[in-house]
């Protein structure tokens, strides 16, 4: 009766089932995910938003103030320019004042495609300092 017993007992441990391979893959699966989630790096647009409302600037310290309507038209210095032609209107107001950023104003209802063609264009055109303003519309 006791050998019997024994042999329950044994059999008893051989059907229980082994979590430590289990436990190992799934530590290593957790350090996989956590050093490739480390590397990803969303794609975006740096903003800059001004803190206060634009004061008065001296004349050489002056904006390149780019303006979008409502109707995704684009108006530099009071002109409506083509978006092919932003690029060159840029480069042309950053070389008479290289200290200038460049100050988009866009309307509310007017596409995100819009200003983002024209945050390409004034860096296409050697302008990293970009800042948006909002609309007084």
């Amino acid at each position: 009766m006791r050998d019997h017993h024994l042999l329950e007992v044994e059999e008893e441990e051989q059907n229980e089932i082994n979590l430590t391979p289990m436990l190992d893959v799934v530590f290593i699966m957790l350090i996989f995910f956590i050093v490739t989630a480390s590397f990803i790096k969303e794609a975006g647009l740096d903003v800059n938003r001004p803190d206060s409302p634009v004061t008065q600037t001296k004349p050489e310290e002056a904006n390149i103030l780019v303006a979008i309507d409502a109707n995704n038209d684009i108006w530099i210095d009071r002109r409506l320019i083509d978006p092919r032609a932003v690029r060159a209107n840029i480069e042309r107001l950053h070389a008479e004042n290289p200290q200038g950023s460049v100050v988009i104003q866009a309307h509310k209802r007017s596409s995100n495609k819009m200003l983002v063609t024209v945050m390409d264009a004034s860096r296409q055109a050697g302008v990293y300092s970009i800042s948006l303003a909002d609309s007084t519309q």
